[in-house]
C-alpha cells in the first residue's frame, strides 16, 4: 500500500497509509446506497401522507442527497458515511485541518470528477496522481488517507479522543513494534507491580525520543501510548 508523509503545523512527520481507488469506490457505493435508502424513505413517507408541493419535495429529496458530502465532511471531520464504513478521510497536504472552504472545493468538483463522467475523472486522477487525488483534491490541497487500525492486545487501553492534544510530539520518532512492546511490557508491570521495570521502560523510551519530562513512569508511558495513537490517527494538535 502507498504511503504519504505529511508535515504538520508542529514540524513534525506523520505518514499515512493512502486510501486506495478500491476503498475510494467502495466508499462511494455505500453513499449511493445510503442516499438511495433515504429517497426511499421520502417516497413512502410522501405517499402515505399524501403531501404535495414542489417545495416540500425539494427540501426533503433534492437539498439531502444534493449536499449530503459536502455536510457530511464538514460535519464528520472528512468523512462520509461510507469513508466511515472504508475507515479513510479526508486531509490536509499542508497537515492543517481541511476548512470549510476546502470541503467546499471538493464537493464543487464532484461534478467533474463523477457526475458529469460517471466517476471516470476521479478514478483516472488518483490512480495517476502521486498523492492519489481527483480533481477536488488537488483544488483543495487534500488527499483521502486510510486510518490505522488500533490494535488492543493487551489491557492497557488505549481511548481516541476527539480534538486530543499531544503532549510530546517526540512520539513520531517510535515504531509500530515499539509502542506495542510498551504496552506489553506496562501491562505486565501493572500487573506485578514491578517499578523497577516501569523505570526501565520510561529510561529507554527517553533515550530514544529525547524526551524530558518530571511526570511519573506511568503516567508518562500512558500518555507516550495515547499520543502515539493519535498521531498515527491523524488528530495530531499540540498541547
Amino acid at each position: 500500500m502507498n504511503s504519504i508523509k505529511i508535515r504538520t503545523t508542529q514540524n513534525v512527520e506523520v505518514e499515512y497509509p493512502m486510501a486506495s481507488v478500491g476503498d475510494r469506490i467502495i466508499a462511494y457505493i455505500i453513499d449511493v446506497a445510503v442516499l438511495f435508502g433515504w429517497v426511499m424513505l421520502v417516497v413512502m413517507f410522501t405517499v402515505a401522507t399524501n403531501i404535495e408541493g414542489d417545495i416540500i419535495f425539494v427540501l426533503m429529496y433534492g437539498l439531502p442527497v444534493l449536499f449530503y458530502h459536502l455536510l457530511c465532511e464538514i460535519f464528520l471531520n472528512g468523512q462520509s458515511l461510507g469513508k466511515m464504513a472504508r475507515n479513510i478521510k479526508v486531509i490536509k497536504l499542508s497537515g492543517q485541518a481541511p476548512t470549510v472552504g476546502d470541503y467546499l472545493l471538493r464537493w464543487i468538483f464532484r461534478l467533474v470528477d463523477i457526475s458529469i463522467s460517471s466517476g471516470l475523472v476521479a478514478v483516472v486522477s488518483i490512480a495517476a496522481s502521486k498523492n492519489g487525488q481527483r480533481l477536488g483534491d488537488m483544488a483543495a490541497g487534500t488527499c483521502v488517507i486510510k486510518k490505522k487500525q488500533v490494535q488492543r492486545k493487551d489491557r492497557v487501553n488505549v481511548q481516541i479522543e476527539e480534538g486530543y492534544q499531544i503532549r510530546f510530539p517526540e512520539v513520531n520518532l517510535l515504531t509500530d513494534k515499539d509502542v506495542a512492546l510498551i504496552r506489553k511490557l506496562l501491562h505486565k508491570a501493572q500487573q506485578h507491580n514491578n517499578y523497577e521495570l516501569l523505570e526501565k521502560i520510561a529510561e529507554r523510551v527517553k533515550e530514544t525520543t529525547g524526551i524530558q519530562t518530571d511526570m511519573s513512569e506511568w503516567e508518562f508511558l500512558q500518555t507516550v501510548v495515547k499520543d502515539y495513537y493519535h498521531f498515527t490517527h491523524g488528530d495530531v494538535s499540540v498541547a
